[in-house]
């Protein structure tokens, strides 16, 4: 697409589409010396992007998993643990947009199974960061009826751009500076609770084979033992709350005093997705 919206916030017009957007730098209105130069180079990616050769692969059964940097070790080892077994994996940066990509995949009936590690997007639902992807997250795979293993990752955090962008409400909250664009905000005792019975409800509509697993010693990199978001007053409440409200006859509940990026805690998460494809169940 051509468009003198191109240069701003396309997040409207894109989403989680691959779509492709060309600034046409003046208005689309009649031709000249540069608007023809702008639209033949459109037109050239277009044309080159239907001649571009594409080369045939054998395809494999297609599941999802969901990333942040502070989740990436278990997520790299969960996916190389289903590569191995003979799938495919798409990982989704949990972005907002990431997460709704990946639930419009699962609705679409491409996914056949999910390695939800990372849910932090629903931290930002609540408080209103800026990387939310929507109270609808969590519920296609649910509703489809696909297996699905679940984790905690990165419920520690909300997400702003830059210091000067957090709300003034959130003065003297824990803040760690990620880079001079991102800063995450701790979550407290009270929002890991909420977030806890969120996860619950989400998870005790699923129609299919689900399982939600909990890392005891920490749900990211920068929750463990020493760590700027280390609080386990704040996990503790976070795990209480989906003890209380998950239907265990209906959602499996794996605890494990491990951390996050434990290799141990990927297998596991892994194992039972593998296990859960094999079976049906």
């Amino acid at each position: 697409m051509v468009s003198t919206m191109a240069s701003g916030d396309v997040s409207a017009y894109v989403d989680v589409k691959d779509i492709t957007l060309m600034y046409s730098v003046v208005d689309v209105a009649g031709l000249n010396r540069l608007s023809r130069r702008v639209l033949a180079n459109a037109a050239g990616a277009v044309c080159g992007m239907v001649e571009q050769p594409f080369a045939p692969a054998e395809d494999r059964p297609l599941l999802a998993a969901t990333m942040f940097g502070v989740t990436t070790p278990c997520v790299t080892r969960v996916r190389e643990r289903l590569e191995t077994a003979g799938y495919e994996v798409l990982v989704f940066h949990a972005t907002g947009s990431g997460g709704r990509a990946m639930e419009s995949l699962i609705a679409g009936g491409f996914i056949a199974g999910v390695a939800d590690v990372t849910t932090t997007e629903w931290a930002d639902e609540l408080i209103g960061g800026v990387l939310s992807a929507g109270p609808t997250r969590l519920d296609a795979a649910g509703a489809a009826g696909i297996p699905q293993v679940v984790s905690v990752g990165a419920l520690d955090m909300c997400n702003w751009g830059s210091v000067d962008s957090v709300p003034p409400r959130f003065t003297g909250r824990n803040l760690y500076r990620h880079n001079p664009q991102t800063t995450l905000m701790r979550t407290t005792v009270g929002e890991c609770a909420q977030l806890g019975r969120i996860l619950a409800a989400k998870l005790n509509a699923a129609t299919g084979l689900t399982a939600l697993f909990l890392p005891l010693r920490g749900v990211s990199m920068i929750d463990a033992e020493g760590g700027p978001f280390w609080s386990p007053e704040a996990d503790a409440a976070l795990f209480d709350a989906i003890r209380a409200d998950l239907d265990r006859s209906h959602v499996e509940l794996v605890e494990l005093d491990l951390h996050i990026n434990d290799p141990a805690f990927a297998d596991a998460m892994a194992d039972r997705l593998l296990a859960s494809l094999a079976s049906g169940v």
